[in-house]
């Protein structure tokens, strides 16, 4: 029998499964392999999905599950549709009318899957869309939309929005992610559009894409300029190339050619850029202005429109092709959890893997185990708290290895650093006169808040983290303005181990911006050797060396390159190669696989 859920047309023999294994042939029918069974149902902001143009700041209810019809390399939801094993997590079993009475319980506009595809539970998205439609919920989803003929119209009827993820811009691009071809995804786009379904429209950018990228544009705008295109600003993870990721600035420069031909560019994963925001195409003035919210996320900051029965410029006027809008008053939207609503769910799942692998536990099964201990919302939450703080960090790795019956690999990796960590601490309490250190991510003005472990590193190393005067909300922080950063005045900047920067980039920004701190008139500006080195690691442990250094070279002399060999080979076996480092909280390289055997000197 074959498989008509997506465009890959499986044919799948009697009592197997087809090629993404969420699907099997019984009897005369094509069966779910975990029907009516999540893994996140819980509200967020729309703009955390992320749609721009759909009911701004509405809250919608997120249901997502385990799986996808595709295998895509670096694929920023790799712990959920890759390394989950459905038989060892716990899953929530929920009906579909479980599902619409919780929306309607919170309050929530509608339902919204994501983080997975909905083709990985197609007949359960189904049966919740049209059971949600009738009860007055919108009805939304993100998707690689490698739709069958059958499975779109399924759907159609009980469709209002969709953020479609196109992977790539050729054959080839699809192949590597398990389809045939591309060419159903500009078919079902088309189809969509045409349908009157609110569509918005996300791709990856990496370096080197350009010129595909002005034609996808062009080819957008002609069916309609107005048409959100949402850049992806690549972030390499999961086996992929570090030297594919453009700079902020360089994706920037793209988003201004888009601009020509499509109304509606926006560049995600580029903490402080100002292409998050909407301006209105008629006279130039910002009508939304959002802050960087994790990866693939933004959060509306400020809108300046007129909301009747439409949506117009409050500027000029002009009319502007959103979809309902939920409050002008950012005061009333809901916010999520730390590691609740959208991507950062899976960071959370990477922190605990980064802890486990660097225990030596490199199995599904006992990272499984570690997951579903910490995945319920009171767990989560403390488990936000306590990787903010160094020695917080410590208890969970030891409180790790006692959950798996690891105790000891535990207390080698918690031992190295709190003996590392007592040292610093121990010669920077000493310290009379300690430096004033700000720190960013990926641009000048998006300052980190105060509580986050980066800037706990700070004040460990011996330094005054300025950070803490913000009182910044987001996550992980937000948009500030020059003056605030000129008022803090500096002596020291650094730049997030995440979400980085090219210092000559960031020397550039600070000029256009009239950025005149003290850090950088004296050129004191770092960013850290590697990813992973100031947070969601015990990585983090040779950042606070890398810092200490930095601040008072007359106290710390860490040989960094020396201790960095050191880490890798007694936690992973494997010399430390920093062109082999990606920005996976997790994986230590590149190439690191969970499953495989660890790799020995």
């Amino acid at each position: 029998m074959y498989c008509d859920i997506c465009a890959n047309n499986c044919f799948i023999p009697e009592g197997n499964k087809g090629k993404c294994g969420l699907y099997a042939c019984k009897g005369e029918g094509i069966v779910e392999k975990n029907p009516n069974r999540y893994l996140i149902i819980s509200p967020l902001t729309i703009e955390t999905m992320p749609m721009l143009h759909f009911q701004p700041r509405g809250k919608f209810l997120q249901i997502s599950t385990v799986g996808c019809n595709f295998d895509c390399p670096g694929c920023i939801s790799t712990v959920v549709v890759k390394e989950m094993d459905s038989a060892l997590i716990k899953l929530k079993e929920r009906l579909p009318e479980e599902i619409v009475q919780e929306a309607l319980g919170q309050k929530c506009l509608g339902i919204a899957f994501l983080m997975n595809d909905p083709l990985a539970s197609w007949l359960t998205f189904v049966k919740v869309a049209k059971q949600a439609k009738a009860k007055g919920l919108l009805v939304g989803c993100s998707s690689n939309a490698y739709f069958s003929e059958t499975s779109l119209e399924q759907i159609l009827p009980y469709l209002d929005f969709i953020n479609v993820g196109v992977k790539g811009f050729s054959d080839q691009v699809y192949q590597e992610c398990g389809a045939r071809s591309m060419k159903p995804i500009w078919k079902n786009i088309q189809k969509l559009y045409h349908s009157g379904i609110h569509l918005e429209i996300s791709c990856v950018y990496r370096k080197g894409e350009e010129q595909e990228l002005k034609r996808f544009a062009k080819k957008i705008a002609g069916l309609s300029a107005d048409i959100p295109l949402q850049i992806m600003r690549f972030l390499p993870l999961e086996g992929t190339d570090p030297s594919q990721e453009p700079s902020i600035l360089k994706a920037e420069n793209v988003c201004v050619e888009l601009r020509k031909d499509l109304h509606y560019v926006y560049l995600f994963n580029s903490p402080g850029t100002e292409y998050l925001n909407t301006k209105c195409p008629h006279c130039g003035e910002w009508v939304f202005q959002r802050d960087f919210y994790g990866p693939m996320g933004a959060r509306v900051r400020d809108s300046n429109v007129i909301i009747e029965q439409e949506m117009h410029c409050a500027t000029c006027g002009q009319y502007l092709p959103f979809k309902g809008l939920k409050t002008k008053n950012k005061k009333e939207s809901f916010q999520e959890g730390e590691f609740q609503g959208g991507y950062p769910f899976t960071r959370a799942l990477e922190i605990l893997e980064s802890i486990a692998i660097t225990m030596g536990i490199n199995d599904k099964q006992r990272i499984g185990k570690i997951w579903n201990e910490y995945t319920d919302k009171s767990n989560l939450d403390r488990l936000h708290q306590d990787v903010q703080n160094p020695h917080a960090f410590i208890r969970i790795v030891r409180e790790i290895g006692e959950l798996v019956e690891e105790s000891e690999k535990a207390s080698e990796l918690a031992n190295y650093l709190e003996t590392k960590l007592a040292q610093i601490e121990e010669r920077g309490a000493l310290i009379e006169k300690k430096p004033r250190v700000y720190y960013a991510m990926g641009s000048p003005l998006f300052g980190i808040k105060g509580g986050r472990m980066e800037n706990q590193l700070v004040e460990a190393a011996g330094g005054i983290s300025v950070n803490r005067e913000l009182k910044l909300e987001g996550r992980p922080g937000r948009n500030i303005v020059a003056v605030q950063l000129n008022d803090l005045n500096p002596e020291y900047i650094f730049i997030s181990a995440f979400i980085s920067s090219p210092i000559d980039d960031f020397y550039d920004q600070c000029e256009k911006k009239k950025i005149t701190a003290e850090a950088v008139k004296t050129r004191n500006i770092y960013t850290h050797p590697a990813s992973g080195w100031d947070f969601g690691s015990p990585r983090w442990i040779l950042g606070l060396m890398n810092i200490a250094n930095t601040l008072h070279p007359k106290i710390y002399k860490f040989n960094i390159a020396k201790e960095a060999n050191d880490f890798y080979k007694t936690f992973y076996h494997m010399p430390f190669v920093v062109e082999d480092i990606n920005r996976s909280f997790s994986k230590p390289t590149s190439g690191w696989k969970i499953g495989t055997a660890l790799m020995q000197e």
